[in-house]
């Protein structure tokens, strides 16, 4: 869908309201059947009629519930980070300093992510896309590739200076996924990229003596 037609749809939508245990369970169905038809052909194998057939919606609901394309991937993206941050859970980093931690969280998800690089694909060009009116969807995507980068420093209360290295962590890391997916930069130079980035967690906050 074109730039303006998503605009416009994202002008139209209501605010969200809570879902249902049923639409809760249709949304899954629903965001599981992109993952699968990304998974196997990328961002164009991603048609929501076909979306909507695999997952057993008609297209008017599932229009309801992701005005467009690229909402919907997006927020396919939010999901996968909910489910990696579950598994991260479960599993957290073991590396000594926070730097170490975070850079063995990211690679961890990258590593995930490299094993569906056509989902992978998918998503980033979404978020690469995505206009104002996917705004709620990708400010999603910020907050929990946040909430996970903050668990594994294991610092519940940041710095405003440690906040700031973060968001740059977070740029990184995105960048670092770009430039894979387009074969500019090898898995070595992600992780060589990405643990640089990281170590800025570490650093003495400003005025502090090093």
């Amino acid at each position: 869908m074109a730039a303006g037609s998503t605009a416009e749809a994202g002008a139209a939508r209501p605010a969200a309201a809570p879902l249902t245990e049923r639409q809760e369970a249709r949304r899954r169905r629903i965001l599981r059947a992109t993952a699968q038809l990304a998974a196997r052909g990328g961002f164009d194998a991603v048609q929501m009629r076909e979306v909507a057939e695999s997952s057993q919606v008609a297209l008017g609901t599932l229009y309801r519930y992701f005005p467009s394309k690229i909402h919907l991937l997006v927020a396919t993206m939010q999901d996968q980070l909910a489910r990696l941050h579950g598994t991260l859970r479960k599993h957290p980093p073991a590396g000594e300093t926070a730097a170490e931690r975070v850079a063995e969280t990211l690679m961890r998800a990258f590593h995930s992510l490299q094993r569906r690089p056509h989902l992978a694909e998918a998503m980033v060009r979404a978020l690469t896309f995505a206009d104002r009116s996917v705004s709620p969807e990708v400010e999603q995507v910020s907050r929990r590739t946040t909430a996970i980068i903050l668990e594994a420093t294991g610092r519940p209360r940041p710095t405003p200076d440690q906040l700031s290295a973060i968001r740059v962590i977070e740029h990184t890391w995105h960048s670092t996924l770009i430039t894979w997916l387009s074969g500019r930069a090898s898995m070595a130079e992600v992780q060589a990229d990405i643990e640089t980035a990281c170590r800025l967690i570490d650093l003495p906050a400003a005025g502090q003596d090093r």
